[in-house]
């Protein structure tokens, strides 16, 4: 069997931010500005869509306002660093000294003063993306708990269980193709053999059997690659089994 989840590398997909101003026109400012350097943005003005964007979005960056409709930033922020390890910058017109101690002290990342100029709220952001991404490195196992992968050009959200490429075009996965994926994006770079494949499918309570692996890989390669039967990704020795050839990034 030639080896190979063997997906074609493509431009990989940009860091997601997530802007909560109930100002239309700063939600504008933001998403145009980041949108025009290589970010993805999404922008909300409450806290309750807020908590939607996140549970169907790999969020990488919150952006967050203090004064909102509902629940304040504070609060949001509170819950957000309770819940997850996303990085926060919250911005505000509240120029009190007890006011950037509390959201900081509350676990925010950075703290911006409004008003502010896009171009330092960019690199406020990717700094954050910068120190976050070290970090990640130098300590992986500090939060076993993985919300995607990313490979690519694609997104694979463990959370919804969605397959997303540029463009946010979405991939239809059987729950066995989806499994396996997931098996393979946790070994990156490695080669994993049937029986691998089938132990770790199976902790995800997925219907995958041993015959049925070849299949499901070859249904998920014409699903995510341009040309599988011309792959640009190098073959493995012959009955070896499948690897994920290009780098993947983990979401926590």
């Amino acid at each position: 069997m030639d080896a190979a989840a063997q997906i074609m590398t493509t431009p990989t997909l940009p860091p997601h931010v997530l802007a909560i101003d109930d100002d239309a026109d700063m939600r504008q400012l933001i998403a145009d500005y980041l949108g025009d350097n290589d970010l993805r943005v999404t922008t909300v003005a409450t806290g309750s869509d807020m908590h939607k964007v996140l549970a169907q979005h790999a969020i990488d960056v919150v952006v967050l306002d203090l004064p909102l409709v509902g629940e304040d930033g504070i609060q949001l922020a509170k819950k957000l660093r309770e819940t997850s390890e996303i990085p926060i910058i919250i911005v505000s017109g509240r120029k009190d000294e007890a006011d950037r101690v509390m959201g900081l002290e509350l676990g925010a990342d950075d703290y911006l003063i409004k008003p502010f100029s896009p171009r330092e709220l960019l690199a406020r952001v990717r700094a954050v993306l910068r120190r976050y991404k070290t970090t990640s490195e130098v300590l992986p196992a500090r939060n076993e708990k993985r919300r995607a992968y990313r490979f690519a050009g694609w997104e694979l959200n463990l959370r919804t269980r969605r397959l997303t490429g540029a463009g946010g075009r979405r991939v239809a996965l059987s729950n066995g193709e989806f499994s396996l994926l997931e098996a393979l994006c946790a070994a990156p770079q490695r080669v994993l053999s049937r029986e691998q494949l089938l132990d770790l499918s199976r902790l995800h309570n997925a219907e995958v059997y041993d015959r049925s692996i070849d299949v499901q890989i070859l249904r998920m390669r014409r699903k995510i690659e341009a040309d599988p039967s011309h792959s640009q990704g190098r073959k493995t020795a012959r009955g070896a089994g499948y690897i994920v050839r290009p780098p993947v990034e983990v979401l926590h």
